[in-house]
């Protein structure tokens, strides 16, 4: 027993000693690797700036193009999931191409979007205009590409040429897709999905209640496809001298599938000018080379370059010693209650960033960009709210429609004393979506049966039982009293009465085009016209924009650069993706604890290729 004893005794000190080696050499390796990696980057904010005189302009932006760049809440604790997808702000992108369009040291400028997403159509076109910009103002510009998409063509269409891998693919696939219909999948499940959505045109809900595409909503997409569709074409077209006619050919014939080895699709893009030419990666560093010089100083042979981070670096920025304000908030991505984070207008922080900008004596008008497709009723009404503070201190409320305003875009639209939205921006959708699944089939089909005793007609009721005729009078003038609030708001912000406002309500999305026909929308016009406006209206001749967004604290900002300059982002795990199609039912049972009425329209979102 003794023996058996110390045994376990020199077990427990060796495991001891061991855990304390492997912690101290844990600690140690992870110091060094801090060590190295904070020195690299202490390296990387030196003085030493490469002159840009003679050197082409790479602009190769790897990530989403955003309005506004967030962080998720708790940065330090979701510091991986922070650089899953890097955020290039628009502004600042359309700043850059602008400022070498002024620059002519600069021969020649690259462009590369294949790995560039936008946060919607009207995003991808406005980036598209400024191209077209940079090469109206006398600057070269060169499109290289192994593959192009839709989105990453219609920027490359807007350079003086543009070059392809000869085994490369260009792929127009235009705009659209298919839904998946899922109502006979609940019924096989047991689920009942009962839908007390408010507005004919109102198809959030569609997927989970039907087994395909109502008449409604195949009128409202075409609506809204086929204007952003042909202004693509059109921007395309003319960048290359063609008919958009045909780039509708080649997107109809020759689309490229496979993102590689597609010859066909490569030889009638270069026989029909949809691409200058092929060449590969080596021919395309030699006619460069041929072209702008050899870079001496670069460590292997290549052209003289300059990326766009680094251009970006040495770039003016505008600077107004006044002290009057124009105070810019965005709201992008699903309204939700809580903090900002990539993709979800978190209400919370919106709010802080409300009040933090009218409790500003500087601040003499809020513009409010809107890019979202809606979402919370509660977190709406919390952003309104808070408009309505600023209001009230005198202070004027802008808005500019971004990519997407509909349902509670529009919402937290209706404080505004003017409304500006881009021609291509989907708006609208003044309606409520509302299910509540409910399992009384499952229940019956596994053998569960309820039985008990309570004090009020429903207090027993929870979504495993059937919904009574009660219930159903419940619900259903739950979503109907929400629907009228929503359109007695829209009515009297655009001084319209409540018949007038339900006529084009209905939960149907609008074009920016004819929101402004049926007096949805001021006016039509970009952010920049927003701030314009507002200065005016302000009687503000010099004034600073003040950008208002989530900051972080200097160990963040240190943790940040870092990551960005050793390029040490995670990608989000293939296996989490191929599991989409799973999370979304998993959505769906998770929402029968606590169904939520939405101000959202999912039927809004363009799937950009």
């Amino acid at each position: 027993m003794n023996t058996l004893k110390s045994i376990f005794s020199w077990i427990g000190r060796f495991l001891e000693k061991t855990r304390t080696v492997m912690l101290n050499l844990g600690t140690a390796i992870t110091l060094i690797f801090f060590a190295i990696i904070i020195i690299g980057t202490l390296k990387s904010f030196g003085p030493e700036i490469k002159d840009p005189s003679g050197r082409v302009l790479s602009i190769n932006p790897k990530g989403t193009v955003v309005d506004q760049e967030v962080f998720n809440y708790d940065f330090l604790i979701n510091l991986g999931a922070n650089f899953s997808m890097d955020q290039i702000q628009t502004r600042d992108l359309i700043r850059l191409i602008r400022a070498a369009a002024d620059n002519e040291d600069i021969p020649a400028v690259f462009i590369d979007f294949s790995s560039t997403d936008f946060a919607g159509p009207t995003t991808a076109i406005n980036i598209a205009k400024e191209l077209k910009a940079l090469r109206e103002s006398g600057k070269r510009v060169i499109a290289f590409n192994d593959r192009l998409s839709t989105t990453s063509y219609l920027m490359a269409s807007q350079a003086s040429e543009i070059w392809i891998h000869p085994v490369g693919s260009v792929s127009i696939r235009g705009l659209g897709g298919m839904r998946a219909y899922r109502k006979e999948l609940y019924e096989n499940l047991k689920i009942n999905v009962n839908n007390y959505s408010e507005g004919d045109f109102k198809s959030a809900l569609d997927p989970d209640t039907r087994i395909d595409m109502s008449e409604n909503d195949r009128m409202q997409r075409e609506a809204l496809l086929n204007p952003i569709w042909n202004k693509m074409k059109f921007l395309m077209a003319e960048g290359r001298g063609i008919k958009a006619d045909d780039i509708q050919s080649f997107a109809d014939n020759y689309i490229g599938i496979f993102g590689e080895a597609e010859i066909g699709n490569i030889a009638y893009a270069e026989k029909n000018n949809i691409i200058d030419g092929t060449k590969s990666f080596p021919e395309f560093r030699q006619y460069m080379i041929q072209e702008f010089g050899l870079d001496e100083e670069a460590e292997t042979k290549t052209y003289k370059t300059i990326s766009y981070i680094e251009y970006a670096k040495q770039i003016d920025k505008d600077f107004s010693n006044s002290e009057d304000q124009i105070a810019v908030i965005t709201a992008e991505g699903a309204i939700m209650k809580g903090d900002i984070s990539q993709g979800v207008a978190g209400a919370n922080g919106i709010v802080k960033q409300i009040r933090s900008a009218h409790e500003n004596k500087n601040t003499k008008a809020i513009v409010f960009r809107i890019n979202s497709p809606g979402g919370s009723v509660i977190a709406s009404e919390m952003m309104r709210d808070e408009l309505f503070v600023a209001k009230r201190k005198g202070i004027d409320v802008i808005v500019s429609m971004g990519d997407y305003a509909a349902s509670g875009g529009v919402y937290i639209s209706t404080p505004a004393d003017f409304i500006f939205a881009e021609p291509t921006t989907i708006t609208g959708s003044i309606g409520v979506a509302i299910a509540i699944p409910t399992l009384e089939n499952a229940m019956d089909y596994i053998g569960v049966n309820f039985d008990g005793v309570v004090t009020s007609k429903n207090g027993g009721w929870d979504p495993t039982q059937a919904i009574n005729d009660d219930l159903d009078k419940i619900f259903s003038s739950w979503g109907a009293n929400i629907y009228d609030r929503f359109i007695n708001f829209v009515a009297e912000s655009r001084s319209q009465s409540y018949e007038e406002i339900k006529s084009i309500a209905g939960g149907r999305v609008w074009i920016a085009t004819s929101a402004k026909k049926i007096g949805l929308i001021d006016e039509i016009g970009g952010i920049d016209d927003a701030i314009t406006y507002a200065a005016k209206i302000a009687e503000l001749v010099d004034y600073q924009v003040e950008y208002y967004g989530e900051e972080l604290s200097p160990e963040e900002m240190i943790l940040k650069k870092l990551f960005e300059n050793f390029d040490l982002s995670p990608e989000q795990p293939k296996v989490l993706l191929a599991l989409n199609g799973l999370a979304r039912l998993y959505e769906t049972l998770t929402s029968i604890k606590e169904p939520k009425a939405l101000l959202t329209c999912k039927d809004c979102l363009v799937d950009l290729d």
